[in-house]
């Protein structure tokens, strides 16, 4: 009863823009998180300068698992990221952590993004094979016009884990270049729990620059060149036995666009990329440690991607050829107690390198004004090879059988229905794909989990997993009044997961045992979402979402990492340079956990929202305003994807400045 009360005392949800650049054209199922411009980032959001992950933990089809204040693992449909695929600008990256430390979202900021498009199912496959979909992280761009330039200085503090923020950016524009830069620095200390309970190990500093520079050598073409270095050091992760002394990122590209001069193609693009990243575990912080030991990783990623539209009559064609080459290396070194004993190594990751080329082509076809059919198909191959020795020996101890090489070839096939009449619109699609195991599910050895307390060793003898879709939505919008229900069923063949063999002995102390990645004869997941809003008058909006989720094995067991029912609800009320937000958002309490997979249940909550923004404008220059408070009621709570029940921030009071000339 106090949740549903708080349901309908406030609330509110965020409003996305479903993106179409042609009424005409069938509409993607897909949903557009708007994070920013620039010059506009504070009139976006509630909290201008919040990371990346609280921006997607707004998205319906997105949640995340937490393991500290930083770096959060995301979920699309209720699938974590085996299952999805996440580009920034198309760019394939490769985290280099094994406990899933490094999400490629924890490599940018939000004063250097737009927007995340995020694409369910097989409509996220236009960049590599998935099952679950997409995100794909666009960052902002300048343009080309007027000589002009912009800039701006970003400011903040958070009382909970007195975080600081601080960040600039210079942009440069003009008819012939572009420039822009960006840093940004945040630092916090360990965050308070309800009831102002400390936790422990959840501190982080992080350091952030993005640079884009653009070149229009012909009225035509344009080339682009850009950068992204991102280091964070003492990083905490109360949820895990490790913390993390470093995890750097360097990401560049280079791209080629042209706008040809024909009344069938209408633009082609290419980039070429390069990113590494370096991740550390470190335990020396931890105040008693069975053994000590050392845990780096290293990812390198070389790639390509060629992606052309074209228009003719009825038909809107979009083909992308991509390719890429990762080297994924991770070490742990253990160091006895007894200086006279050696160390004792070995390859968790033993130097896989992944070779992928793959084809994407889609058709979206209008059939008249208000209905079209968009149908999309993609062909893969997925080459891994071990290149380490050592570490093809180690797993040949599992698999004496075991080749060096593997090359498997992944497929996906996708239709999608819309029809959109005066107010009313609905869609529906179906869909199947595959997708080759993880570096982890295929080569992992001895991957210790923290929350169901095994070792978990890779097996290169499973099968592609593979997935047949459905999607549907309807949506009404009227003048004061815009609703949407949309649903997703995947019914996943060969679902991969980790089951126990009694007959191996871990080697992790405290460890209840070793799973072997084994599959499933399949898996099936559940989501449904609806969100409205109601304009209840020119200064007056009511936002409200409700989203469940269902998942179950073939031997009908709970899946981990499913949402149980949760809501979202939001009044914001916006007058000239003035805006306020009252907010509610909680879960009910999950009672179908995934006990099988070490999973145990939640409890309900509820929590409260408020934020206040002004907008100062002054002789040329703007300076905006925002100051909010979090968990206005200091619950003390935890929520089914937080890694080891680790509880959630507790009352948290903010204040954002964004001063723009």
């Amino acid at each position: 009863m106090k949740n549903l009360f708080l349901l309908l005392l406030c609330s509110g949800f965020v409003s996305y823009a479903q993106e179409a650049k042609d009424s005409l054209v069938p509409k993607d199922l897909k949903e557009v998180i708007v994070i920013s411009k620039k010059t506009q980032i504070h009139e976006k959001q509630s909290k201008s300068l919040a990371s990346i992950d609280e921006f997607l933990d707004k998205g319906s089809k997105v949640d995340l698992v937490k393991r500290g204040a930083y770096a959060w693992e995301p979920l699309i449909n209720s699938m974590a990221t085996e299952r999805t695929l996440i580009t920034i600008d198309g760019m394939r990256i490769f985290g280099a952590c094994t406990d899933k430390m490094d999400p490629i979202t924890s490599y940018v900021e939000v004063s250097n993004l737009s927007e995340a498009t995020v694409k369910s199912g097989q409509q996220g496959s236009c960049f590599g094979s998935t099952i679950g979909g997409a995100i794909d992280l666009k960052r902002s761009q300048n343009r080309f016009g007027s000589q002009k330039w912009d800039f701006a200085v970003n400011t903040g503090f958070e009382t909970n884990n007195r975080q600081k923020i601080i960040g600039s950016s210079v942009n440069y524009a003009d008819s012939t270049y572009y420039v822009d830069t960006d840093v940004m620095f945040r630092e916090a200390d360990n965050y308070s729990a309800g009831n102002e309970r400390e936790i422990l190990y959840s501190q982080f500093r992080k350091l952030n620059f993005s640079g884009t520079a653009g070149f229009k050598f012909f009225s035509n073409k344009l080339l682009e060149a850009s950068v992204i270095y991102d280091k964070a050091t003492d990083v905490g992760y109360p949820a895990l036995p490790m913390d993390v002394s470093l995890a750097e990122a360097l990401i560049t590209s280079l791209k080629y666009v042209v706008v040809p001069k024909s009344s069938l193609l209408k633009d082609w693009e290419t980039k070429v990329y390069f990113n590494t990243i370096t991740h550390r575990m470190d335990d020396t912080t931890r105040p008693s440690v069975p053994i000590h030991m050392d845990m780096p990783g290293w990812s390198k990623t070389f790639g390509m991607y060629s992606k052309a539209t074209a228009v003719k009559n009825h038909h809107h064609f979009l083909a992308n050829f991509n390719a890429f080459y990762n080297q994924s290396v991770a070490e742990m070194t253990m160091y006895p107690e007894n200086p006279d004993e050696n160390p004792m190594f070995m390859y968790t990751w033993p130097d896989v390198r992944t070779l992928y080329t793959g084809l994407f082509a889609e058709d979206q076809w209008v059939f008249n004004c208000h209905s079209g059919l968009k149908l999309s198909v993609s062909a893969g191959s997925h080459t891994n090879d071990v290149a380490s020795d050592f570490g093809l020996q180690s797993l040949q101890i599992f698999y004496p059988e075991m080749p060096r090489q593997k090359t498997r070839f992944l497929k996906s096939i996708a239709a999608h229905y819309n029809y959109h009449k005066s107010e009313w619109e609905y869609g529906f699609g179906l869909g199947y794909g595959e997708r080759a195991p993880s570096v982890s599910e295929g080569y992992g050895f001895y991957l210790f989990n923290s929350s169901d307390r095994f070792d978990y060793v890779g097996n290169p003898n499973l099968s592609n997993e593979k997935s047949i879709e459905t999607q549907a939505f309807i949506s009404c919008k009227k003048d004061k009044i815009s609703t949407k229900i949309s649903s997703s069923f995947f019914r996943i063949s060969d679902y991969i997961i980790g089951m126990p063999d009694a007959t191996l002995v871990p080697m992790t102390i405290g460890a209840s045992g070793v799973k072997l990645y084994t599959a499933l004869s399949y898996a099936a997941i559940f989501n449904i979402d609806w969100n409205s809003e109601f304009t209840l008058s020119k200064t007056l909006k009511w936002n409200i979402g409700l989203l469940y989720s269902w998942g179950k094995d073939s031997n009908g067991n709970n899946l981990p990492l499913i949402n149980p029912l949760s809501y979202k609800t939001a009044l914001t009320y916006t007058k000239a340079r003035f805006n306020a937000m009252a907010e509610c958002i909680g879960n009910t309490a999950q009672t179908q956990f995934g006990s099988v997979y070490g999973e145990t249940n939640t409890a309900d909550f509820a929590l409260l929202n408020a934020s206040f923004g002004y907008k100062f404008v002054f002789s040329g220059s703007r300076l905006n305003c925002k100051i909010g408070v979090e968990n206005l009621l200091d619950a003390f709570y935890t929520t089914y994807s937080d890694w080891n029940k680790v509880p959630r921030m507790g009352r948290n009071i903010f204040v954002n400045l964004n001063y723009n000339l």
